[in-house]
Parts: structure tokens; sequence; C-alpha cells
């Protein structure tokens, strides 16, 4: 990240990683259930330095505050009081919207309420939906709901490879990479994750609503990804997503699970063409560099057409 804010939300303080602070154009990102914001430093890198990048740290991970009230702080209404909370510090009115997993169904949920809806210019779900597959919510509230520990750094990262192997991660350096964003020592010397152990108690606290009523009632250009093995998002899923949403723009990463790290071109670029379609929610003009590779291709051979 290039610079970090930390934001009062009520008794919480809430860190924001940002990723280049100067450019013109602004979009959240927002982590899974047990990540944080850094996991989008590979993403920011590739959108490039006309996108600013916000990613929050939810509490109870990375750099923000653990609540000592699960039961009123790891809840998506909760969750959503600091996505407002966090444009209203930064000034604003209308912002795309990228989210992993849990980060995904809160700009769902944001997208889809009255209060909030307008908000979000337009929102990209990354392998999340209106209908998650139950066997694989259960293994993430069983997974995540246990303390992990571990004698070596070395254990954990070996177990994050495992664990994660579905994010589609290359390399050993990757792989490290995560591990030491990922690990927290313990008193005695051992090892855990970042994490509260309490953030899966949102399975217990969090109240149940109809999330294909709230995919309806969406407005905004909407964007899906799925990992072609994702347990989670079922491809059929996807197909009733679309039924929905007739507009819905769909890109499958291959070979990944849940959830694609969004860390190499192959699955940003999809994601930046679609953004791409409305800057900030205004039309490109003509000339502009922002606007679409089609577009501007067009202005480019325009005259030649003449001759």
């Amino acid at each position: 990240m290039d610079a970090l804010e930390l934001i009062a939300v009520q008794e919480l303080e809430v860190a924001v990683r940002i990723w280049h602070p100067e450019a013109p154009r602004t979009l959240i990102a927002w982590h899974g259930l047990a990540r944080h914001g850094g996991d989008f430093d590979d993403f920011a890198r590739q959108l490039g330095p006309k996108w600013r990048i916000l990613a929050p740290d939810t509490p109870g991970r990375g750099l923000s505050d653990w609540s000592p009230a699960p039961s009123c702080h790891y809840v998506y209404s909760h969750y959503m009081t600091i996505a407002a909370a966090v444009m209203d510090h930064f000034g604003l009115e209308r912002v795309p919207w990228v989210g992993t997993s849990m980060g995904g169904l809160l700009g769902m949920l944001l997208a889809a309420e009255p209060e909030s809806a307008a908000r979000i210019e337009r929102l990209v779900l990354n392998d999340v939906g209106p209908e998650l597959a139950p066997e694989g919510l259960a293994e993430l509230a069983g997974y995540f709901g246990v303390p992990h520990r571990f004698l070596h750094f070395g254990e954990l990262e070996a177990e994050l490879r495992r664990h994660y192997a579905g994010f589609g991660i290359e390399g050993d350096d990757a792989w490290r990479r995560l591990a030491l964003h990922s690990a927290r020592r313990l008193p005695d010397g051992s090892w855990t994750y970042h994490f509260d152990p309490r953030i899966a108690e949102q399975f217990v606290h969090d109240t149940p609503r109809d999330t294909w009523a709230d995919w309806a009632a969406i407005r905004c250009p909407l964007m899906v990804v799925r990992g072609q093995h994702s347990p989670l998002l079922k491809a059929e899923s996807v197909t009733r997503m679309a039924e929905a949403q007739p507009e819905l723009v769909s890109h499958e990463v291959p070979g990944c699970g849940h959830a694609p790290m969004l860390d190499r071109r192959d699955q940003v670029a999809p994601i930046a063409a679609f953004l791409a379609d409305s800057p900030a929610g205004e039309p490109a003009r003509p000339g502009d560099a922002r606007a679409p590779w089609w577009q501007r291709l067009i202005e480019r051979l325009g005259p030649a057409r003449h001759r």
C-alpha cells in the first residue's frame, strides 16, 4: 500500500489501506471473511495509477480493532455502517465497488438498500452471489470458527497453501508474502492467523434476509467473477443471477476455486474493462484517455475513412 488512513467508527478504529492516493478515480475494494485489505496490493498495481484504491480492513481483521462485542460488530449491518463512514470520510457520494466473497455480499447489500443504493456506481462480485452452496458455507464456518495454532511459521505457511489453494496463487514468493501478511505471533511464541477467532460468530448473529430479493433490487451495472472450481458459487447460480439481471457481465477464472486472488493481468483486465465503461459514473468524452479502447480506436481511424 502507499498510504494508511485510520477512521473511528463508533468505538472501533478501522484501518483503510490506500494505493495511488493522488489518482483521479476512486474504487473501494473489500476483502473476504478472514482476509484483509492487503490482499488487493497486486490488484491495485495491475489496475494502474489512474485508480485510487481504498481497501478497508473489516473490524477483527488486519490492522483494524477487534470488537469486544462480536454480536454487534461482526455482522453485515455494522459493516454497512462502516462502509458509509469510509465513503463519508473520503467525500465519496458514488463509487465503484469490488468485493471478494464477504466484501462482495456487503457491496450487494449496499447496492440493494434504498438508503445506500445510489452510492454504489457499479458492482463487481468476486466469487459470491445471492445463492451460495450450503456445503461451502458450512466449511467456511467450521474452519474459521475454531482457533488455529502453529508451533512454527513454516507450519502456518503450509496450512495456508492447503486451505487457500483455490486462490490460484502461483510461486513460492507469492505464498511467502501471503503468509507474512496473514500471521500473528502468540504470547507463547507460537503462530496463528491475523484475525480475531470470533469473526465466525457472524454466522450465528447475522440476520437472515432474502438475498435474491436484494439481487433483483439492484439497479447499478453488475459483474460477477467466478472461480472455475468454486465450492461456494456454482455455475448454475451465475445462470440464475443473469436471468434476474440480464445485463450482468460474467467472467470465469480457469483453474481457480474460491476465490480468485485478482493478482494477475488476465483476472484484472476484464474488471478494468467493466469499470472503464462509465468512469466515475460519467460518460467518456471523445478523446478522453479513459474512454473504452474501442471508442478510442474509432476516433483514431475516423479521419482515414474520408481519405
